[in-house]
């Protein structure tokens, strides 16, 4: 007996009901990460261990909300890789090293480090945990073309280390806080609309931007943030010819009057590469800044665009 039309219809609802509720990250190229036991893999570790080198299509590796106490490495082998969270709020990565751990140093001490390049993540947290004994790296960077969208990034002393000269990353709607030179390295980097909380009297960045690299950090329609009664310095030269620009971002009042700092090293005046431009807020006041910063009119910053900076490049227009 053929069926009748209106069980075909069921059965045709059926199969479209059952493919629309397939989530978008399920498919097959996707990794499926769950602490629970649901998914692929249990850690990050395993996911990806179980990547293919090289390839020349994305993958995505979803993970599910839970607490992944790992120490994470992205490996230069592994490309157009792509780390979604399925909230920020509650998918965290975390590990407790710091620099005072069996003299580990600070190069070590990293919960996330990423040497791959064309690499995405999204929709989660990493966080550095250690007690706040020293120097104590929660994001670790030396691949190139990275995007960070909507992440947590926490810690106190040196939480992000962009490591690697050349390389250029965009975080976009990101959280950063940490409290020494919690932004520090020599890498491009393009900070647009961000939230940047300092924790301590202190340092924002420490760029060591090469001498032939016009760009190093630049923040853009950033908010300025950090704890009551606090005295931070938007930033000091790691290396002698480190670039940093904060433009059209809310400074509230922790921002010190000179807001820079020469880290005691005189010289480093004529060579370090500071900028502001349009900003706002009870910290952006510039008449008492230090005399080497160099301050943008309009035409200036455009030079610091988006596209100028990274170039107009499709993977950070996503």
């Amino acid at each position: 007996m053929k069926p009748n039309r209106q069980a075909k219809r069921y059965s045709l609802f059926i199969v479209l009901i059952g493919l629309l509720s397939i989530s978008t990250y399920a498919q097959k190229d996707t990794l499926v990460v769950a602490r629970d036991g649901t998914g692929n893999y249990r850690t990050l570790t395993e996911a990806l261990d179980n990547i293919r080198a090289y390839m020349d299509y994305t993958i995505v590796v979803y993970i599910k909300n839970g607490t992944y106490k790992e120490k994470v490495i992205i490996p230069s082998w592994l490309k157009n890789v792509k780390l979604v969270g399925e909230s920020k709020e509650n998918v965290l990565i975390t590990y407790d090293d710091h620099a005072n751990i069996n003299k580990m140093g600070t190069f070590r001490t990293y919960t996330v480090r990423i040497d791959g390049s064309f690499i995405t993540l999204e929709n989660l947290t990493i966080e550095n945990n250690a007690a706040p004994l020293g120097q104590a790296v929660a994001l670790h960077t030396e691949g190139n073309n990275l995007l960070f969208k909507n992440c947590g990034i926490l810690g106190n002393q040196d939480t992000v280390f962009t490591g690697g000269e050349y390389t250029r990353m965009l975080f976009e709607k990101c959280y950063i806080e940490g409290t020494t030179d919690f932004i520090f390295g020599g890498a491009t980097a393009y900070f647009d609309s961000c939230t940047i909380h300092s924790k301590k009297n202190s340092y924002i960045t420490a760029a060591s931007t090469p001498k032939d690299v016009p760009f190093g950090y630049v923040f853009y329609n950033c908010n300025l943030t950090a704890e009551e009664n606090l005295a931070v310095y938007l930033g000091r030269p790691w290396r002698s010819y480190g670039s940093t620009a904060f433009i059209k971002c809310n400074m509230e009042k922790h921002i010190q009057p000179q807001g820079w700092h020469n880290w005691n090293n005189v010289e480093n005046e004529q060579t370090a590469r500071y900028y502001e431009g349009e900003n706002f807020g009870p910290g952006s006041e510039t008449k008492d800044r230090v005399q080497w910063v160099q301050l943008l009119n309009a035409k200036e910053i455009l030079s610091f665009s988006k596209e100028k900076v990274l170039g107009n490049d499709s993977f950070f227009r996503e």
